[in-house]
């Protein structure tokens, strides 16, 4: 009896210290294993190789990552690799070139690296970041009107809120997280796992609480895809005010875009 208390309270004492912080851990972990070629390895690998084969490695990567955009989940240099580009390792720099220039000229899509520690990737659709235009300013999905209240709601109290205080905006609006919603089915999963997944959301443990709290950041992803200017001119039109009212967040809001400081892989 006492062998299995102390294995619980060893079991619940390793899932608390389990964060979603320590994804980033685990995924550069992951990544550790695959050294980018050099120029000169490349062009070696080239060599080996016939156009057909290339193209061919080239269009498998481009569904790979078409088939991933479709749940808006970012790609991993490392599943990348092991799942997709496997012996052709040796041109991956190649490779993630041609399948950029084809996103571009094909689809209209960017293919932009968010993260440069885990190579995480993901498509920006060129004509929306154009034209200050997203399916979350404008959403005609349900999800996304979710994930847009949520992200304004992060915006306007200084980037970083705990999650009660999502909790009860959610409330609300009638969307209550211990509930089963009719739209979003389980809600507190949609929020904490799949928006986190997709990069939209950070969810942080917060140090030294016991039992344990958690916040929100913005993620990766909406920092590219979403525009604080549009968040700011809906909040104005919800409270009838001036935008620029809000000091702080306007100056945020109309600064240089973080679209900006990401990298996009064929500079890589």
């Amino acid at each position: 009896m006492t062998q299995r208390k102390r294995l619980s309270n060893t079991q619940s004492s390793s899932q608390s210290k389990r964060q979603p912080s320590s994804l980033v851990a685990q995924e550069e972990d992951d990544d550790a294993t695959f050294t980018q070629p050099s120029t000169s390895q490349v062009q070696r690998g080239l060599e080996k190789l016939t156009p057909a084969q290339i193209d061919q490695k080239t269009a498998e990567v481009v569904q790979y990552f078409l088939v991933k955009d479709q749940k808006k989940i970012p790609v991993r240099r490392a599943d990348l690799v092991k799942h997709v580009v496997k012996e052709y390792r040796n041109i991956y720099p190649e490779i993630i070139k041609r399948a950029s220039r084809t996103f571009d000229q094909v689809f209209g899509l960017k293919l932009v690296e968010i993260d440069a520690k885990t190579h995480m990737y993901i498509l920006i659709n060129k004509l929306e970041t154009a034209e200050g235009i997203s399916p979350i300013n404008s959403p005609a999905n349900p999800k996304m009107g979710l994930l847009f209240v949520i992200l304004s709601v992060i915006f306007m109290k200084g980037g970083v809120v705990r999650e009660n205080v999502i909790w009860n905006t959610l409330k609300k609006l009638r969307v209550d997280p211990g509930e089963k919603h009719e739209e979003f089915g389980d809600v507190k999963k949609l929020v904490t796992d799949e928006f986190v997944r997709q990069r939209y959301l950070e969810y942080v443990r917060i140090p030294h609480t016991e039992p344990a709290e958690y916040e929100f950041h913005w993620g990766q992803r909406a920092d590219i895809e979403v525009s604080k200017a549009k968040i700011l001119e809906f909040m104005g039109q919800l409270h009838e005010q001036d935008p620029q009212s809000w000091t702080q967040q306007y100056r945020e809001a109309h600064s240089c875009p973080s679209s900006t400081q990401a990298s996009t892989s064929s500079q890589r």
